[in-house]
């Protein structure tokens, strides 16, 4: 019996340039409109991807930049 693997995660640049090709595609308007579902589906998640990589970049700076000795990881609000 063969396990099926689940791909990586694409990183963010990887996410980011296949967002970009999918808005284009979309865009240009020649697409069957399942085709635009699943494309927009697929945008979807890949905004979900970008939007969790610069939401952890964020709270690293924070971290980096806090000026207390034992600064720690600590949960933040995305919509301040």
């Amino acid at each position: 019996m063969k396990k099926t693997t689940n791909p990586p995660e694409p990183t963010f640049e990887q996410a980011l340039t296949e967002l970009e090709g999918l808005i284009d595609a979309l865009e240009k308007g020649e697409m069957t409109l399942e085709d635009s579902l699943a494309a927009f589906e697929r945008g979807i998640g890949l905004t979900r991807r970008c939007q969790q990589s610069l939401e952890a970049a964020e709270q690293r700076v924070r971290i980096l930049t806090d000026a207390r000795p034992s600064a720690e990881p600590e949960p933040f609000d995305i919509h301040d």
